[in-house]
């Protein structure tokens, strides 16, 4: 009795990963070799790496990218952001959403062959440890269908043993990137029940991985990524795709045979596909543009001692044999999206300063009125984000006559990386009130020479309402209630 695993042959009707009776059909691609492959290798390599070295390069005393949430700090680049500087995000995430649709329409799913982390890790780490250890595509078959013998159990324990290392591996790197390296290190030697959120973050992401690859895999791409599925409100006939070329391929049929095309249903682009669609049926939702079944196929036109490019990256309209228009409207009004977002992010960047400071109303009555005048109670709020103590001075700009200033006489030492808050207090006299009014303040740091400017509602009645309150007070004092 054979034990060998039959390839199924995909169609337009269902995803070839579903059976029939519904049952999960588990794809096992082929290697292929070809200089798509080669270059989707080095990319691949050299994402992992940034991957990984990212919470090791220190910039300005930090890691290059550290979202430090324990203390509401967020450092990228160099840059350090606040929790108020979080509306920056908005801008940050519609420039990543215009540019993949910028991509999509110029090239297809180009990022999810290429640069998706979810093909990056399958493709370049899951896949490759799969093939070291259970061999290639028709060797993969074979033991799956295969009886559980000692050598299968041997081999399916060392490759999800692996599975799960690797898994338990990127989800500490992940998590370094919001607590550091030299602070997750420390989390690793001591027991998991004093880091309890921190390791149930890692446990989870552990499983979340393993499933995902080691079971899910390629059905993340086709059942729950929204973007294969918008892919067709984002491309065109004129979008870089990757297509078979009917009109040269067809008939398929033996290469010795001169009245058929250049295909020879050989179905080597067939069986190295990761998503198991078969691209001579046209573009499909499965298609992820990871350009493997160009190389399979140039490889077989290579030995026919034919042209490549039977399958290749191209626009509908060029497998059609029709003239590619690169300059179109959607094109220029994403490139406007894009160049007005990176505009207006550069200047609100260019704005940030390494300090913030504001002017706020301390909780509580918002005025206190005696016959003395009004005062109010504010409070200064001061955020360094240097790593070198920072200096600030209060200043009170043209203030009305009469004001007091107590509180903020001194100027405020803040702690590298650190944020104090401090109440202060603003009296004027009764002769000089007239009414509520604006009261500016400029806020200067040092070093740097930075000036903030912040400004708040100086509150109290009218002046019609302060007299008669004053006189009201001046009533009372002078004809106390007799007591009981």
């Amino acid at each position: 009795m054979s034990t060998r695993k039959v390839q199924k042959k995909p169609n337009l009707d269902s995803v070839t990963t579903i059976n029939e009776d519904g049952s999960r059909y588990f794809l096992h691609p082929a290697d292929v070799r070809g200089s798509f492959t080669k270059w989707r290798r080095v990319v691949g390599a050299f994402l992992l790496l940034i991957y990984v070295a990212l919470p090791w390069i220190p910039i300005n005393g930090y890691p290059a990218v550290f979202f430090n949430l324990a203390e509401r700090r967020f450092h990228l680049f160099g840059l350090t952001f606040v929790t108020e500087d979080l509306w920056l995000a908005f801008f940050l995430l519609t420039g990543l959403g215009f540019g993949l649709f910028y991509i999509t329409a110029l090239a297809g799913r180009l990022w999810c062959g290429w640069t998706c982390p979810y093909t990056v890790f399958l493709e370049h780490i899951y896949r490759r440890i799969e093939r070291f250890i259970d061999g290639d595509a028709p060797a993969r078959r074979k033991l799956d269908a295969a009886p559980w013998t000692g050598e299968k159990i041997t081999k399916r324990v060392i490759k999800h043993s692996l599975y799960f290392l690797v898994s338990a591996a990127i989800a500490h790197v992940f998590l370094s990137y919001f607590v550091s390296i030299p602070r997750l290190y420390e989390y690793m030697q001591q027991s998991p029940v004093a880091n309890a959120k921190a390791f149930g973050v890692v446990t989870f992401l552990t499983l979340a991985l393993y499933g995902s690859f080691a079971w899910f895999r390629e059905q993340f791409c086709i059942i729950m990524c929204p973007y294969g599925r918008i892919q067709s409100a984002l491309t065109d006939d004129n979008t870089m795709v990757i297509g078979y070329d009917a009109n040269r391929g067809e008939p398929r049929g033996k290469a010795s045979d001169s009245n058929n095309g250049d295909c020879i249903n050989c179905s080597r682009c067939v069986q190295v596909c990761p998503t198991g669609i078969d691209i001579r049926n046209g573009l499909q939702l499965e298609c992820i543009g990871c350009a493997a079944c160009v190389d399979a196929c140039d490889e077989i036109m290579e030995k026919l001692d034919r042209p490549k490019g039977l399958v290749r990256y191209d626009s509908l309209n060029g497998l059609a044999g029709k003239a590619r228009q690169i300059i179109r409207p959607r094109i220029i009004l994403y490139t406007g999206f894009l160049m007005l977002g990176a505009v207006v992010l550069t200047l609100f960047v260019s704005g940030l300063h390494s300090a913030d400071a504001e002017v706020g109303r301390l909780v509580g009555q918002p005025f206190y009125v005696n016959d003395q005048g009004v005062r109010n109670q504010f409070e200064l709020r001061m955020v360094n984000k240097r790593n070198e103590e920072a200096t600030f001075k209060v200043h009170a700009v043209d203030p009305p006559k009469g004001l007091e200033l107590s509180g903020v006489e001194k100027a405020f030492v803040v702690p590298p990386q650190g944020e104090v808050t401090r109440p202060f207090f603003a009296n004027l006299p009764a002769v000089d009130y007239k009414g509520r009014f604006t009261l500016k303040f400029e806020i200067t740091v040092q070093p740097g020479d930075i000036t903030i400017d912040s400004e708040i509602v100086f509150l109290g009645p009218s002046a019609y309402q302060f007299k008669e309150q004053l006189e009201a007070q001046k009533k009372a004092a002078e004809n106390p209630a007799p007591k009981p």
